[in-house]
Parts: structure tokens; sequence; C-alpha cells
């Protein structure tokens, strides 16, 4: 009994003292992780609520009312027409709040934006999608085209914010998205 006592302790300190190993970043093909956020427009969005009907893009940005952020949805909105082309639902995210004075809503309302942001305060699904920055408080700013089938289709780790709505309604098309009927 003693011999089990000393293996689980020294199991348990392993376990703890150990660095974690980071989690294996997501790939053309990988499911999408699962997500649960709230949009500027009230809704709850999960991906799973889209899987088996339509495709999903998120562009994960780091902090509202900063200039890239603003040029990226700006350019998303400019765009809309191109993109809802496509059999699609489309978002931006952060990790900001949906309220607050430099909360999400805000932002949205600032832009008039015709699509939702989706708010992840606790940077739950930001970590999931392995975009969550070292200081825990901001994503990366990293686009992921997700195909009805909820599997990833294209990551775009290269944002051009001026270009970002134009580009992603060209890379729907590539990787084949279909149109609306």
């Amino acid at each position: 009994m003693k011999t089990l006592s000393s293996s689980l302790f020294a199991l348990i300190a392993f376990a703890l003292f150990v660095p974690q190993l980071p989690a294996a970043e997501l790939k053309v093909g990988d499911a999408a992780p699962s997500f649960e956020m709230r949009g500027t427009d009230g809704k709850t969005y999960k991906l799973n609520d889209f899987k088996g009907k339509q495709a999903v893009v998120i562009a994960w940005f780091p902090k509202a009312f900063t200039g890239g952020c603003t040029k990226e949805c700006k350019s998303m909105k400019a765009n809309g027409d191109a993109i809802r082309k496509y059999d699609v639902a489309y978002f931006t995210a952060s990790t900001d709040p949906v309220d607050g004075d430099k909360g999400n809503k805000k932002f949205a309302e600032s832009l008039e934006l015709d699509y939702p942001i989706l708010s992840d305060p606790k940077g739950e699904a930001a970590k999931a999608f392995g975009v969550l920055m070292d200081n825990g408080k901001m994503a990366n700013r990293v686009t992921f085209y997700i195909d009805r089938q909820g599997n990833i289709a294209y990551i775009d780790k290269n944002v051009a914010t001026d270009t970002h709505g134009a580009d992603m309604a060209k890379k729907l098309k590539e990787i084949g998205v279909p149109e609306k009927k």
C-alpha cells in the first residue's frame, strides 16, 4: 500500500509541476472547435447550429475601437453583398465584452455593421481556436473558414485589414462554398 501511495504522490506531483503541452495547432481538415458566443445582435451563436446547414466564417480580431480592427470590420461591411452571395454565416469575434462603453455592441453600432460581432470575454473560444494571445486577454487576427460539416476548410493568418471583406468573398468561392439559391 505504501508503494501505491508513493507512486500516486509522484504521479500527482509530476502532473502539477510539468508544464502543460500546448494544444495542437488547428489545421485544414480538423474539426472546428465547438463554440457558444453572444453576438452584438443579442443572439447566442453555436457552431452546432450551423452543422449540416451552412458554412461559417469567424474573423478573430484583437480589440474593438482600434485602427486595424475598425478597418477590418468596415471592409467586411463594404463587401457584405459579395459575402452574402454565398451560403455562409459570417462573424467577427473578439475577447471584448458585448456590453459597456468599449464593448462590441457599441463598436458594431459605431460602424453600423450589418453582421454580428461575437464576444468571448473569458477567452474560452479563442483558446480553443488557438488564437488567444499569451497575455490571455486578446485574440490574434486570424480568420477561420468552416465548411458545413464543421471542419476547417481554410485558415487565414495573414489578414489584410483593408481588403478583408473582398478577400473573404474570393476565398469563399475558392474553397467551394455554394452560392445561395
